[in-house]
């Protein structure tokens, strides 16, 4: 079975009911715990993105508290799951200012929890890469707010 390109797939639901198109939707949803997820965010995040954030914040310091610290390699796969949930919240607001600031807030915490980033070289590395991930997308926004998130940037590369 092919599947349909997007643009064919907007067409197609142009041309269909609103009453069609909200019971497809609900259908879509009922599959995957993603497509719910997304939803919800369209419907209810996405007016207030910085709630959204806020809200996200609380969950990244939950997880954080979570850490076992006893051994880097539970440290290594509580980072990457809280980089997981991250991204993907990320994905779904589609915001490179949102995606700066959680990434921001990522490696503060990061910081703040004196993890053996020196010790550790996957954990170093885990956090250079999203260092390098701020810049590439502080590069692509605006010069305004190139400003206001450069002093933050610098402080995570020391």
């Amino acid at each position: 079975m092919k599947t349909a390109s997007i643009s064919e797939l907007h067409k197609e639901l142009a041309t269909l009911e609103p009453k069609q198109v909200l019971e497809l939707c609900v259908r879509l949803v009922k599959h995957k715990k993603e497509n719910k997820e997304l939803l919800s965010y369209l419907l209810f995040d996405s007016n207030d993105e910085k709630l959204f954030i806020s809200n996200l914040k609380n969950e990244i310091d939950s997880l954080f508290s979570e850490i076992n610290t006893s051994n880097v390699y539970f440290i290594k796969k509580t980072l990457r799951k809280i980089l997981r949930i991250t991204n993907k919240y990320i994905k779904y607001s589609g915001s490179q200012q949102t995606e700066i600031e959680l990434r921001i807030y990522f490696c503060k915490k990061v910081k703040s929890a004196h993890l053996p980033l020196n010790t550790s070289i996957v954990l170093n590395n885990l956090y250079n890469r999203e260092v390098i991930k701020i810049k590439n997308i502080l590069s692509k926004l605006h010069e305004d707010i190139q400003f206001d998130f450069q002093e933050e940037v610098d402080k995570l590369e020391e």
